[in-house]
């Protein structure tokens, strides 16, 4: 009896799940196959594609791979995070309820309050740590539960599998906002979720050269719903950015071990400094989620936020002193990145219940040398 096929592990589906040698010239690298246009060989005769709005060669490449590595039978491509985003929105119609977590990146919740909301979806925001408050927020209409892991910025950890059921009892879809994650620590279709969102621009592309997203499942009905509305909408992502990304996605395996290493080393060091009160990463012991993100997560990432004795004045005091953490938006580079979440990329929910300390240092955790890192850091903080 024949042995059954060993299935090809994560990091090898990274650099070849849809990147087999092109057929014309051998070339072991996708092609930018930069085009708006494909020649026909008769009417409604052509070779798979036909327009790039609607499908091109470098972006079902990189389509195939993000379904490979997140362990779904679909993948597509957006022109941003955002616009994936707004392309699971645009499944819901008007008086239809969604159930959001209340700490969610800030411009998923500008999408849900100040443009979806004036088309009549209804947007209920609960603390889904504990799951039973999801399940209180249910409603009739609910059609979708929104769910962020690690969240941005206060790495609140969700348990997946059982909101994802929730979600299924009251005949809702589980979406998945893995970005901070990336597949090759979490794998939420395996948990029970029927979509994963990304934004693309960030671990997966890896080098901070390209804006994009993404989104991947198993059902094929939803799939097709899904990519009318990438079509019909627009969209997508041009070749050469697919490219960036799927180039990016060859190393993330790699890249995830040394970001999550130094992350977890910078916040065991945060810890131990006097002048820090809070730190907020799922890798310490002392985060409340910390068992439930080791049995959900393969390691804890490079994202974690704190907050400084003296609040806000020291936290912006710190962040213009830093070296080589940048002060920036963004994050998952290889380059460390630092940013005061509710001045730059929450102050959409400013004034609002899901507004971060105005104190709250978020960090990128790149993967240059450690011990530089926290050297940086400690004279920063002074």
């Amino acid at each position: 009896m024949e042995d059954t096929p060993r299935k090809p592990g994560f990091e090898t589906l990274a650099i070849h799940a849809g990147q087999e040698p092109e057929a014309v010239t051998g070339a072991v690298v996708v092609p930018i196959f930069q085009t708006s246009t494909f020649a026909q060989e008769a009417v409604g005769k052509h070779k798979g594609y036909e327009y790039a709005r609607t499908g091109n060669p470098t972006r079902t490449a990189l389509e195939t791979c993000l379904a490979a590595l997140e362990g779904g039978r679909w993948g597509l491509a957006f022109a941003s995070g955002m616009a994936a985003t707004d392309a699971v929105a645009h499944l819901l119609s008007k008086g239809d309820h969604v159930v959001i977590t209340d700490d969610v990146y800030g411009g998923t919740y500008r999408l849900f309050t100040k443009v979806f909301a004036r088309l009549g979806i209804e947007l209920s925001v609960v603390d889904m740590r504990k799951p039973e408050a999801a399940k209180r927020a249910m409603r009739p209409r609910t059609k979708l539960v929104w769910i962020e892991t690690p969240s941005n910025p206060l790495m609140k950890v969700l348990d997946i599998a059982a909101l994802a059921d929730i979600a299924h009892r009251g005949k809702a879809l589980a979406v998945v906002d893995n970005t901070f994650a990336s597949p090759y620590l979490q794998q939420p279709l395996k948990l029970g979720a029927d979509v994963v969102l990304h934004s693309t621009t960030k671990y997966l592309g890896g080098h901070s050269d390209v804006v994009g997203g993404g989104l991947a499942g198993n059902d094929e009905e939803l799939r097709g719903r899904i990519a009318f509305l990438q079509n019909a909408a627009g969209g997508v992502p041009g070749p050469f950015d697919a490219w960036l990304v799927l180039r990016g996605a060859k190393t993330l395996a790699v890249r995830m071990e040394r970001h999550s290493a130094n992350a977890q080393a910078i916040a065991e060091w945060l810890a131990e400094n006097p002048k820090v009160t809070t730190v907020n990463y799922p890798g310490l012991a002392t985060h409340p989620q910390h068992t439930l993100a080791r049995r959900q997560m393969r390691a804890f990432g490079g994202m974690l936020s704190f907050e400084l004795r003296g609040g806000e004045v020291a936290a912006k005091r710190m962040a213009a002193r830093t070296k080589i953490f940048a002060l920036a938006e963004s994050l998952g580079g290889v380059e460390s990145l630092i940013e005061i979440p509710l001045a730059m990329t929450h102050d959409s929910v400013r004034g609002t219940k899901l507004a971060p300390p105005a104190g709250l240092v978020r960090l990128s955790v790149g993967i240059e040398t450690v011990d530089d890192l926290i050297g940086d850091l400690g004279q920063a903080i002074g």
